[in-house]
């Protein structure tokens, strides 16, 4: 997978706690590739620069000391045993959908059709804090993905997105999507011979539109994880940021390009596009990503701080996976952002639509009161009485 070596750090260190500072609730997030693949199988290497089950309980001691309160983690294949035990007092967990190898329990391998052969696992996990309540969550697989014995064999294993729908401490509720997006290989881009990848990854892009399009009420939205993505290579601004901007629901950013770049995306490139240096690092961009959306009316994310840990996340010198730690501190505002769009309806109106409470909970049929009513891509506020 991609090897990262060194990172800027952009934006100020972080301090992971969630808190109510003079009426400010806090939220600390980071999301991390644990470089979970085993480093071999049977005597073929798979990852044998990988962190193995040593490094990655050194992952699990260092999560444990940032205290994050949500953490995406991609790549938690083989060694889920030995980094989990070290948050496991403090953290609650999505679910672990197994490892790769040809003793995975239940797993028969077909050695004459190998080319048919797809691990059920995502390499998904994530954790948040035990005061974090978990409300929801779907496991999604990518529709378009490229590459069974090349191209970052992406296609050996069942990639895609988990969607959580969690409730703070504090009672405001968010939605997170925890992710990892189709790879290439630095050969590849080079040579512009990544077509495929591009195309794939646009595609997961606009699946991921389309399901957040789906979900996106009252509540913020955080998008994290491996995206294999920089802003001068794929179409993220123009296929997903600017088409939920525009239909008014929502505001999308990026924390990086908010804290870092003044909210300037970098312009999309022709032709090859890859990182000459060691690190995967073009421009300050890493392939991680914390992207978070703000909706129309509720509750609202503002970024505070955003840093990639290339001192913390070492060991003898050395980093402890190919990916460093991407983390973030928000600060939470509750309320309204606009009180635009109010009309009343009768409550006997039997029009078709989906109603929310300003909690950004579904109704079935409001009493009367102030609700956000969605209709397709459309919502609004309404008054019913």
């Amino acid at each position: 997978m991609n090897r990262i070596a060194q990172l800027l750090v952009v934006g100020l260190l972080l301090i992971p706690v969630a808190s109510r500072a003079q009426g400010t609730e806090r939220l600390s997030v980071a999301t991390l590739n644990v470089d979970g693949l085993p480093q071999k199988i049977l005597v073929f290497n798979v990852n044998a620069e990988g962190p193995g089950a040593e490094g990655t309980a050194r992952i699990g001691k260092y999560l444990q000391k940032k205290a994050f309160d949500i953490v995406c983690m991609q790549e938690d294949f083989n060694y889920h045993g030995v980094l989990t035990p070290w948050l496991e007092d403090d953290y609650k967990f999505d679910e672990w959908t197994g490892s790769v190898g040809i003793d995975v329990p239940g797993k028969k391998i077909d050695l004459l059709h190998a080319q048919n052969e797809q691990f059920d696992c995502d390499g998904l996990g994530a954790c948040w804090k035990n005061n974090i309540v978990e409300t929801a969550t779907e496991r999604v697989p990518w529709v378009k993905s490229f590459g069974k014995f090349s191209h970052a064999a992406d296609e050996l294993v069942k990639k895609g997105y988990r969607r959580s729908e969690l409730t703070l401490a504090s009672g405001t509720r968010i939605i997170v999507y925890n992710m990892h997006m189709d790879a290439g290989d630095l050969a590849d881009e080079k040579e512009g011979k990544d077509t495929k990848d591009r195309e794939a990854r646009l595609a997961e892009w606009q699946q991921l539109r389309e399901d957040v399009l789906i979900h996106l009420d009252t509540r913020p939205i955080l998008i994290m994880g491996d995206l294999n993505s920089y802003y001068s290579r794929d179409q993220i601004k123009a296929e997903f940021i600017d088409k939920i901007n525009d239909t008014g629901r929502g505001h999308v950013e990026d924390v990086w390009v908010k804290l870092g770049r003044d909210g300037q995306y970098p312009a999309v490139k022709e032709g090859p596009v890859y990182c000459e240096a060691d690190d995967n690092i073009m421009d300050g961009e890493a392939l991680d990503k914390i992207l978070y959306i703000n909706p129309a009316n509720g509750a609202q994310l503002d970024p505070v701080s955003y840093s990639i840990d290339t001192e913390g996340y070492k060991y003898d010198g050395k980093p402890l996976g190919d990916h460093y730690p991407l983390s973030a501190v928000f600060e939470i505002k509750n309320g309204s952002k606009s009180a635009a769009n109010i009309e009343t309806v009768p409550a006997t109106a039997q029009e078709p639509a989906e109603y929310f409470n300003l909690g950004g909970q579904r109704v079935d049929m409001p009493a009367n009161g102030l609700y956000i009513e969605r209709r397709g891509h459309e919502s609004h506020k309404r008054i019913v009485k």
